[in-house]
Protein backbone atom coordinates (compact mmCIF):
# COMPACT_ATOMS: atom_id res chain seq x y z
CA UNK A 1 0.00 0.00 0.00
CA UNK A 2 1.24 3.36 -1.16
CA UNK A 3 2.32 5.44 1.78
CA UNK A 4 0.45 8.78 0.81
CA UNK A 5 1.89 10.77 3.73
CA UNK A 6 5.24 9.82 2.36
CA UNK A 7 4.31 11.13 -0.96
CA UNK A 8 3.09 14.35 0.55
CA UNK A 9 6.18 15.43 1.62
CA UNK A 10 7.94 14.44 -1.08
CA UNK A 11 5.54 16.19 -2.97
CA UNK A 12 6.71 19.60 -0.21
CA UNK A 13 10.80 19.11 -0.41
CA UNK A 14 9.77 19.11 -3.91
CA UNK A 15 8.05 22.28 -4.35
CA UNK A 16 10.19 24.12 -1.87
CA UNK A 17 12.50 23.22 -4.60
CA UNK A 18 10.85 25.60 -7.27
CA UNK A 19 11.89 28.83 -8.73
CA UNK A 20 15.89 27.13 -9.38
CA UNK A 21 15.81 25.73 -6.24
CA UNK A 22 15.99 29.02 -4.40
CA UNK A 23 14.24 29.11 -1.17
CA UNK A 24 15.15 33.31 -0.69
CA UNK A 25 13.89 35.83 -3.16
CA UNK A 26 15.33 36.85 -6.56
CA UNK A 27 15.08 39.50 -7.71
CA UNK A 28 16.45 41.15 -11.09
CA UNK A 29 17.25 44.79 -9.51
CA UNK A 30 19.37 43.34 -6.74
CA UNK A 31 22.11 46.42 -6.72
CA UNK A 32 19.02 48.24 -5.97
CA UNK A 33 17.69 46.01 -3.12
CA UNK A 34 21.63 45.36 -1.89
CA UNK A 35 20.44 45.09 1.65
CA UNK A 36 17.64 42.28 1.32
CA UNK A 37 20.65 40.11 -0.32
CA UNK A 38 23.36 41.40 2.48
CA UNK A 39 22.49 42.70 5.64
CA UNK A 40 26.26 44.62 5.84
CA UNK A 41 25.02 47.01 3.79
CA UNK A 42 22.81 48.47 6.00
CA UNK A 43 24.93 52.14 6.81
CA UNK A 44 27.70 52.33 4.01
CA UNK A 45 24.81 54.57 2.43
CA UNK A 46 24.41 58.36 4.26
CA UNK A 47 20.64 57.77 3.82
CA UNK A 48 17.39 56.79 5.76
CA UNK A 49 16.25 54.17 3.15
CA UNK A 50 12.81 52.61 2.14
CA UNK A 51 12.39 49.89 -0.14
CA UNK A 52 10.24 47.60 -1.73
CA UNK A 53 10.62 45.11 -4.51
CA UNK A 54 7.31 43.80 -6.72
CA UNK A 55 8.45 40.99 -8.55
CA UNK A 56 5.56 39.05 -10.83
CA UNK A 57 7.38 36.00 -11.96
CA UNK A 58 6.91 33.68 -15.47
CA UNK A 59 3.69 35.83 -16.40
CA UNK A 60 1.10 33.34 -17.91
CA UNK A 61 2.04 30.27 -16.09
CA UNK A 62 -0.14 29.10 -13.50
CA UNK A 63 0.75 29.90 -9.79
CA UNK A 64 4.15 31.15 -10.92
CA UNK A 65 6.29 32.94 -8.05
CA UNK A 66 5.07 36.08 -6.78
CA UNK A 67 7.35 37.80 -4.64
CA UNK A 68 7.11 41.19 -2.39
CA UNK A 69 9.61 42.69 -0.21
CA UNK A 70 9.67 45.65 1.84
CA UNK A 71 13.30 46.63 3.93
CA UNK A 72 14.53 49.44 6.07
CA UNK A 73 18.18 50.50 7.14
CA UNK A 74 19.74 53.78 8.50
CA UNK A 75 23.72 54.60 9.43
CA UNK A 76 23.60 55.29 13.12
CA UNK A 77 26.77 57.36 13.58
CA UNK A 78 29.68 56.93 12.10
CA UNK A 79 30.25 53.42 13.14
CA UNK A 80 26.69 51.82 13.03
CA UNK A 81 24.00 50.57 10.86
CA UNK A 82 20.49 48.93 11.59
CA UNK A 83 18.04 47.71 9.85
CA UNK A 84 15.28 45.20 8.79
CA UNK A 85 12.63 43.70 6.23
CA UNK A 86 10.49 41.03 5.49
CA UNK A 87 9.28 39.17 2.63
CA UNK A 88 6.53 37.15 0.58
CA UNK A 89 7.12 34.65 -2.06
CA UNK A 90 4.13 32.57 -2.94
CA UNK A 91 4.86 29.65 -5.14
CA UNK A 92 2.33 27.40 -6.33
CA UNK A 93 0.75 26.21 -2.72
CA UNK A 94 3.73 27.10 -1.12
CA UNK A 95 4.16 30.38 0.88
CA UNK A 96 6.88 31.70 2.11
CA UNK A 97 7.11 34.61 4.40
CA UNK A 98 10.50 35.88 6.26
CA UNK A 99 11.36 39.02 8.29
CA UNK A 100 14.41 39.95 9.78
CA UNK A 101 16.40 42.65 11.79
CA UNK A 102 20.01 42.95 11.48
CA UNK A 103 22.80 44.84 13.34
CA UNK A 104 25.99 46.19 11.60
CA UNK A 105 29.38 47.57 12.40
CA UNK A 106 31.69 49.70 10.50
CA UNK A 107 35.03 49.31 10.64
CA UNK A 108 37.88 52.15 8.75
CA UNK A 109 40.68 50.61 6.66
CA UNK A 110 41.58 53.48 5.01
CA UNK A 111 40.74 57.17 4.31
CA UNK A 112 37.96 55.69 1.81
CA UNK A 113 37.56 51.85 2.18
CA UNK A 114 35.57 50.58 5.01
CA UNK A 115 34.42 47.34 6.00
CA UNK A 116 31.25 45.88 7.61
CA UNK A 117 30.75 43.09 9.55
CA UNK A 118 26.64 42.24 9.89
CA UNK A 119 24.53 39.67 11.68
CA UNK A 120 20.92 39.69 11.15
CA UNK A 121 18.05 37.65 12.53
CA UNK A 122 14.45 36.95 12.63
CA UNK A 123 11.86 34.35 11.83
CA UNK A 124 10.85 32.62 8.87
CA UNK A 125 7.40 31.02 8.03
CA UNK A 126 6.75 28.52 5.46
CA UNK A 127 2.91 27.52 4.73
CA UNK A 128 0.89 25.10 2.28
CA UNK A 129 -2.36 25.61 0.87
CA UNK A 130 -3.62 22.25 1.26
CA UNK A 131 -6.47 23.66 -0.86
CA UNK A 132 -4.50 24.16 -3.36
CA UNK A 133 -3.60 20.65 -3.83
CA UNK A 134 -5.35 17.80 -5.47
CA UNK A 135 -5.19 14.05 -4.76
CA UNK A 136 -6.43 11.34 -6.38
CA UNK A 137 -8.11 10.23 -3.71
CA UNK A 138 -10.24 13.32 -2.19
CA UNK A 139 -11.26 11.25 0.93
CA UNK A 140 -7.81 10.85 1.45
CA UNK A 141 -6.99 12.11 5.33
CA UNK A 142 -3.00 12.86 4.83
CA UNK A 143 -4.12 16.93 4.34
CA UNK A 144 -7.01 18.73 5.00
CA UNK A 145 -8.26 22.36 3.24
CA UNK A 146 -6.03 24.22 5.86
CA UNK A 147 -3.24 26.39 5.93
CA UNK A 148 -0.02 24.18 6.89
CA UNK A 149 3.36 24.77 7.90
CA UNK A 150 5.84 25.96 10.46
CA UNK A 151 7.08 28.85 12.11
CA UNK A 152 11.14 28.93 12.44
CA UNK A 153 13.80 30.87 13.69
CA UNK A 154 16.52 32.23 11.19
CA UNK A 155 20.08 34.02 10.81
CA UNK A 156 22.11 35.65 8.85
CA UNK A 157 25.83 36.89 8.55
CA UNK A 158 27.35 39.28 6.28
CA UNK A 159 30.22 41.38 4.94
CA UNK A 160 30.76 44.37 2.53
CA UNK A 161 33.75 46.00 1.59
CA UNK A 162 33.18 49.25 0.19
CA UNK A 163 34.76 52.83 -1.06
CA UNK A 164 33.46 55.53 -3.04
CA UNK A 165 34.13 53.60 -6.38
CA UNK A 166 33.25 49.80 -5.93
CA UNK A 167 32.02 47.52 -3.76
CA UNK A 168 32.12 44.01 -3.03
CA UNK A 169 30.23 41.85 -0.28
CA UNK A 170 29.33 37.99 0.88
CA UNK A 171 26.30 36.39 3.11
CA UNK A 172 25.37 33.14 4.21
CA UNK A 173 21.67 33.29 4.82
CA UNK A 174 19.29 30.74 6.49
CA UNK A 175 22.91 29.50 8.57
CA UNK A 176 20.33 27.59 11.62
CA UNK A 177 19.02 25.22 8.42
CA UNK A 178 16.04 24.04 10.41
CA UNK A 179 13.81 21.49 9.38
CA UNK A 180 10.66 22.20 7.74
CA UNK A 181 7.40 20.08 9.53
CA UNK A 182 4.46 20.95 7.66
CA UNK A 183 1.88 18.15 9.60
CA UNK A 184 3.84 17.31 12.86
CA UNK A 185 7.13 17.02 14.27
CA UNK A 186 6.66 13.30 14.70
CA UNK A 187 6.80 12.71 11.29
CA UNK A 188 10.34 12.68 9.44
CA UNK A 189 10.20 15.63 6.63
CA UNK A 190 12.33 15.90 3.69
CA UNK A 191 12.05 19.74 3.81
CA UNK A 192 14.64 22.03 5.20
CA UNK A 193 16.22 25.72 4.94
CA UNK A 194 18.83 24.90 3.02
CA UNK A 195 22.22 27.20 2.82
CA UNK A 196 22.82 29.72 0.83
CA UNK A 197 25.46 31.59 -0.44
CA UNK A 198 25.78 34.74 -2.01
CA UNK A 199 28.40 37.19 -3.62
CA UNK A 200 27.75 40.74 -4.70
CA UNK A 201 30.39 43.29 -6.30
CA UNK A 202 30.43 46.13 -8.51
CA UNK A 203 32.32 49.54 -9.81
CA UNK A 204 31.69 52.57 -10.41
CA UNK A 205 33.23 53.73 -13.65
CA UNK A 206 33.07 57.76 -14.37
CA UNK A 207 32.23 58.67 -17.95
CA UNK A 208 32.80 62.11 -18.59
CA UNK A 209 31.48 64.44 -15.41
CA UNK A 210 27.74 63.73 -16.18
CA UNK A 211 27.91 60.01 -16.94
CA UNK A 212 28.84 56.82 -15.08
CA UNK A 213 29.23 53.24 -16.05
CA UNK A 214 28.26 50.38 -13.48
CA UNK A 215 28.91 47.06 -14.07
CA UNK A 216 27.79 44.48 -11.01
CA UNK A 217 27.68 40.85 -10.41
CA UNK A 218 25.49 38.47 -8.02
CA UNK A 219 26.66 34.71 -7.65
CA UNK A 220 24.15 32.06 -5.84
CA UNK A 221 24.71 29.27 -4.64
CA UNK A 222 23.06 26.18 -2.75
CA UNK A 223 23.65 22.48 -2.95
CA UNK A 224 23.06 20.34 -5.30
CA UNK A 225 21.96 22.80 -7.71
CA UNK A 226 24.63 24.63 -10.08
CA UNK A 227 25.95 28.08 -9.39
CA UNK A 228 23.97 31.14 -10.43
CA UNK A 229 25.37 34.64 -12.04
CA UNK A 230 23.83 37.47 -12.59
CA UNK A 231 25.75 40.09 -14.30
CA UNK A 232 24.69 43.92 -15.01
CA UNK A 233 25.68 46.67 -16.60
CA UNK A 234 24.11 50.03 -15.79
CA UNK A 235 24.56 53.32 -17.20
CA UNK A 236 23.64 56.21 -14.98
CA UNK A 237 23.21 60.23 -15.88
CA UNK A 238 23.71 62.41 -12.76
CA UNK A 239 23.17 60.19 -10.24
CA UNK A 240 19.33 60.62 -11.55
CA UNK A 241 18.51 58.53 -14.05
CA UNK A 242 19.79 55.19 -15.42
CA UNK A 243 19.35 52.33 -18.41
CA UNK A 244 20.74 48.70 -17.64
CA UNK A 245 21.01 45.37 -19.00
CA UNK A 246 21.67 41.84 -17.25
CA UNK A 247 21.85 38.28 -17.69
CA UNK A 248 21.31 35.58 -15.32
CA UNK A 249 22.83 32.24 -16.34
CA UNK A 250 20.54 29.55 -17.96
CA UNK A 251 17.27 31.67 -17.23
CA UNK A 252 16.79 35.51 -18.53
CA UNK A 253 18.58 38.52 -20.29
CA UNK A 254 16.57 41.84 -18.85
CA UNK A 255 16.53 45.47 -19.26
CA UNK A 256 15.87 47.80 -16.51
CA UNK A 257 15.34 51.76 -15.89
CA UNK A 258 14.77 54.01 -13.48
CA UNK A 259 15.33 57.89 -11.87
CA UNK A 260 16.22 59.04 -8.99
CA UNK A 261 13.94 62.29 -8.04
CA UNK A 262 15.55 64.93 -6.34
CA UNK A 263 18.01 61.87 -4.39
CA UNK A 264 14.21 60.89 -2.33
CA UNK A 265 11.85 59.45 -4.29
CA UNK A 266 13.25 56.26 -6.89
CA UNK A 267 11.32 54.25 -9.41
CA UNK A 268 12.70 51.43 -11.00
CA UNK A 269 11.43 48.35 -13.13
CA UNK A 270 13.05 45.64 -14.86
CA UNK A 271 11.74 43.08 -17.80
CA UNK A 272 12.85 39.57 -17.81
CA UNK A 273 13.20 37.65 -21.04
CA UNK A 274 13.10 34.33 -20.55
CA UNK A 275 15.79 32.04 -22.32
CA UNK A 276 15.18 28.34 -20.62
CA UNK A 277 12.11 26.25 -22.33
CA UNK A 278 9.83 28.20 -19.76
CA UNK A 279 9.88 30.96 -23.03
CA UNK A 280 7.21 28.63 -24.43
CA UNK A 281 4.63 29.28 -21.70
CA UNK A 282 5.64 32.68 -20.16
CA UNK A 283 5.58 36.19 -21.97
CA UNK A 284 8.39 37.29 -19.10
CA UNK A 285 9.02 38.58 -15.55
CA UNK A 286 8.06 42.23 -14.70
CA UNK A 287 9.93 43.76 -11.61
CA UNK A 288 8.70 47.00 -9.88
CA UNK A 289 10.92 49.02 -7.22
CA UNK A 290 9.76 52.15 -5.48
CA UNK A 291 12.24 53.55 -2.53
CA UNK A 292 12.31 56.66 -0.33
CA UNK A 293 15.75 57.90 0.48
CA UNK A 294 16.36 60.70 3.07
CA UNK A 295 20.26 61.96 2.94
CA UNK A 296 21.95 61.63 6.68
CA UNK A 297 25.00 63.64 5.23
CA UNK A 298 26.67 63.69 9.15
CA UNK A 299 27.88 59.90 8.60
CA UNK A 300 30.64 60.55 5.91
CA UNK A 301 29.58 58.19 3.55
CA UNK A 302 29.92 58.35 0.07
CA UNK A 303 26.22 60.07 -1.11
CA UNK A 304 25.72 57.92 -4.35
CA UNK A 305 22.43 55.90 -5.06
CA UNK A 306 22.56 51.96 -4.40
Amino acid sequence: MINMRRILHLIMAATAAQASAQQLPQLTQYQFNDYVVNPAVAGSRPFFELRTAHRYQWVGIQDAPRTFTFSGSTPVGEKMGLGGYLFTDIVGPTRRTGVQFSYAYHLKLTQDVKLSLAVSAGLLQFLIDGSKIQFHDPGDPVMDDQLRGDLLPDAKFGFYLYGPKFWFGATAPQLLRNKVYFLDETSATLSRMEDHYYVMGGYRLPVGEDWRLEPSFLVKYTSPVPLKLDLTATVRYKDTFWIGAAYRTNDAYSAMVGYWLKKTFQFGYSYDIITSNLQNYSTGTHEVMLAITLAKQATGAPATQP
